[in-house]
């Protein structure tokens, strides 16, 4: 819950820059700016391995700025909003995604120019619209994740488990071949052999059970 906390705090604030930025003097620096953010993400992810939020709030900034550089929710950019709520949605947990769409929604209503026609509200209302959809495809993304980690546990575990079960039994079977002399190694021999299929067997019964 602190994490979801302190990533909804990060998002917020990238929005709120990113649409005051127009209403200050740097705006005529746009596009030197937009640049800047891009060459510092690719430069950053060729040296460091970054987080998921930094990239979310990288490309939350340099769209955000575009479309309210080029009208706002008139803009022929506005499009790109929804393809950065689905972004969100999969880089962030699913819950970010409503937050995100929320803060859009209220600071597209707090800039909107005097005197708008429906026709421009209805692309910033249709964001909330948007918003189950994006929250299912990030709750489907997570499930995914978990459910691929999990595999990859199991797989470890069992070639761990396999690997020290016939290490182990293999060790015995050579001593016994190595210094065979009559029945007592051959009745090792078998013993071993016999353990080793049981063990087996009692693994591949718990793997279907799991």
């Amino acid at each position: 819950m602190v994490k979801e906390l302190i990533h909804s705090f990060i998002m917020i604030a990238a929005i709120s820059i990113a649409f005051i930025f127009p209403k200050t003097d740097l705006v005529q620096y746009d596009l030197q700016i937009i640049a800047t953010l891009f060459i510092l993400l690719f430069t950053a992810k060729r040296f460091f391995t970054l987080t998921r939020v930094f990239e979310s709030v990288i490309f939350t900034l340099v769209i955000f700025i575009i479309i309210n550089t080029t009208g706002g929710a008139s803009s022929p950019f506005f499009f790109l909003t929804y393809f950065l709520l689905f972004s969100i949605s999969l880089l962030l947990e699913p819950v970010i995604s409503i937050i995100t769409t929320f803060t859009c929604v209220i600071f597209f209503i707090l800039f909107l120019p005097e005197n708008q026609g429906m026709n421009t509200m209805l692309p910033i209302f249709s964001l909330v619209f948007l918003t189950p959809f994006a929250l299912y495809m990030g709750k489907e993304h997570v499930k995914s994740e978990i459910l691929k980690i999990k595999n990859q546990n199991i797989k470890n575990d069992t070639f761990l488990f396999l690997s020290l079960m016939i290490k182990n039994h293999l060790k015995s079977i050579k001593s016994a071949v190595e210094n065979f002399m009559g029945d007592h190694e051959l009745s090792q021999i078998k013993k071993s052999a016999n353990e080793m299929e049981k063990l087996i067997e009692r693994f591949e019964s718990d793997e279907e059970t799991k």
